[in-house]
């Protein structure tokens, strides 16, 4: 159901002829029903708005929204997130703030909403920003680096202003992903003039937003950063690769779910050892979908088999799939 601040946005958004914000809220609004088990309710507000950018024959038009931005409205819930203890309770209080930031503003103390994800490949960076924007019904942002960064002088500034201008207008969770590509180190040797300019502008840019979204940086390599970001971000997370209990609890919630009779050994959490969270669920789908097309039950050894793929991408000089 949607809530009042939410059929107040739709009214302004209709009124203003606001026809992105329109389409923001109803994903919102759609994101909230997902998330609580209302799938049909949450298709059918999906298909009605997609309809409605096709057809474009209704009082509200949508325009087509930022290129630089890839729009998706996550299902996830926290449950799904496995991290070690101290990074989840960080996680928790950044929803918690949000959630209560009307009553934070009152006491004149503003919730954190710049977040700053350090880590491995495949710990699960990306993930964490779908699962903040899934529990927080807010649509999620992804922050198109190739789009954004160009060769041409000054551009680049003025693109990162468009997309703060989205972050102040259209309420959300916007992902920079890859995020050393604008905020290396100005003073490393090899940084040209124009990105240093670009990392000032994200700096002020960053320093000046007073919106209500959430905005999240992830990095795979947090040492090329210029420490002048640090001090900017309410929060700073660090992720790194499952431990032993991880493993297990990564096991149990891709496969257990599936074949209840799978036993996890000491043996197979041993050989996940060393695997991201990405690569250990990728293997956990590999298994799944083979039991599905053979219609036998998955057994240790076939599971076995597929860590040892993902380990021999390493020995055969590949890059192991498996995202942020």
């Amino acid at each position: 159901m949607a809530t009042g601040e939410q059929i107040k946005s739709l009214v302004k958004a209709h009124v203003d002829h606001n026809d992105e914000r329109f389409r923001t809220v109803v994903l919102q609004i759609a994101a909230h029903e997902a998330r609580i088990g209302h799938d049909k309710l949450a298709r059918d507000l999906k298909k009605l708005v997609n309809k409605h950018v096709a057809g474009r024959g209704s009082v509200v038009q949508l325009n087509a929204q930022n290129p630089m931005l890839e729009l998706s409205v996550p299902v996830h819930s926290l449950s799904e997130l496995i991290v070690n203890e101290g990074v989840f309770a960080r996680i928790h209080r950044i929803l918690s703030e949000y959630r209560n930031r009307n009553r934070l503003h009152s006491y004149g103390l503003a919730n954190r909403r710049k977040i700053l994800i350090e880590g491995s490949p495949g710990t699960g960076k990306t993930f964490t920003a779908s699962v903040i924007a899934a529990e927080l019904s807010l649509p999620l942002y992804t922050v198109q680096m190739d789009k954004l960064v160009t060769k041409f002088m000054g551009e680049t500034s003025v693109k990162l202003r468009q997309v703060f201008d989205s972050i102040e207008s259209l309420t959300g969770v916007y992902l920079f992903d890859e995020f050393d590509a604008i905020g290396s180190d100005r003073s490393l040797d090899n940084e040209v003039g124009e990105m240093r300019r670009v990392l000032n502008s994200f700096l002020q840019f960053l320093e000046q937003d007073s919106s209500e979204s959430i905005i999240i940086a992830a990095t795979n390599n947090s040492k090329v950063l210029d420490q002048a970001l640090f001090r900017r971000f309410d929060d700073v997370l660090h992720y790194s690769l499952p431990t032993e209990q991880e493993i297990q609890q990564l096991f149990e919630q891709r496969l257990k779910s599936y074949d209840k009779s799978f036993l996890i050994s000491a043996k197979l959490l041993k050989a996940a050892s060393g695997l991201s969270h990405a690569e250990i669920s990728r293997v956990c789908e590999d298994a799944v979908k083979s039991s599905i097309l053979s219609g036998q039950s998955i057994d240790q050894k076939q599971v076995l088999d597929l860590i040892a793929e993902r380990y021999a991408i390493y020995r055969n000089g590949g890059l192991a799939d498996g995202g942020r």
